[in-house]
């Protein structure tokens, strides 16, 4: 297991068995060099709290955090596109990229689940992963922010994540995106509002309503990032945040 293979790990909805693998995850974290004191501290926090806490409240606050805040979103293209029909064929052209590669993902994942792409990373020579990491970055980045605002140990992962970028963030794509709203978890009447959009196509023929979408998601986000076999150095994902490119 690698640095992006266990930040990936970490990202995945909490299971007796990434409990289990908490000391594994702690060895290569305190091996890693590239971690800031910041990043690394809170990332301890983040282990420590999934090793020792009841796996219920880890598995409720997970689901609070990243399945009901869409401003939390662990689906990249989630804070590119909404869910615009753009959004539909990233999605598509995103799975081929990962089909050409013999990545066959299962029906219930997305292919821009933020955990299923790091580990997509992981099977890449450091430099390589280190180019695409940094396509997302100021998502990645925005993302750690909001954590921070909530004082969540999850923040961790994407300080960790920008440290080990080849693309530093554009503060200005930064802060549009922190402009959007952010509302919290408990927040029921925000949340509907945030998720009231036009449902997203991802196949022809298809038209899932925003409900659909929204079981596809937690459900994807209760699964951890399956295997991957190694993949070429041809970028996956291209997008643009405020007219720049990552």
């Amino acid at each position: 297991m690698n640095m992006l293979k266990a930040l990936s790990a970490l990202l995945t909805y909490p299971t007796r068995e990434l409990q289990e693998a908490i000391p594994e995850i702690e060895h290569i974290l305190d091996a890693s060099a590239n971690l800031s004191d910041g990043a690394r501290a809170e990332l301890r926090l983040l282990t420590q709290s999934l090793a020792q806490e009841d796996l219920y409240d880890l598995q409720e606050r997970y689901t609070d955090l990243f399945d009901r805040t869409r401003s939390l979103s662990l689906h990249i293209f989630e804070h590119i596109h909404g869910e615009s029909r753009d959004r539909g064929q990233a999605m598509v052209d995103l799975q081929d990229h990962y089909a050409g590669h013999g990545l066959e993902i299962d029906a219930s994942e997305l292919p821009d689940f933020v955990p299923l792409f790091l580990e997509f990373l992981s099977t890449l020579p450091p430099s390589e992963a280190a180019d695409l990491l940094g396509q997302p970055i100021n998502i990645i980045t925005a993302l750690g922010e909001r954590l921070a605002r909530r004082n969540s140990p999850y923040q961790g992962v994407f300080q960790a994540l920008v440290s080990l970028s080849s693309e530093l963030p554009k503060r200005e794509a930064v802060q549009e995106l922190l402009a959007q709203p952010d509302a919290d978890a408990d927040d029921l009447e925000a949340l509907d509002a945030a998720w009231e959009d036009e449902a997203v196509q991802f196949g022809p023929g298809a038209s899932p309503s925003c409900k659909d979408e929204i079981v596809t998601k937690v459900r994807a986000g209760r699964r951890p990032a399956p295997g991957m076999q190694a993949a070429s150095n041809k970028p996956v994902i291209q997008y643009s945040a405020g007219g720049e490119n990552a």
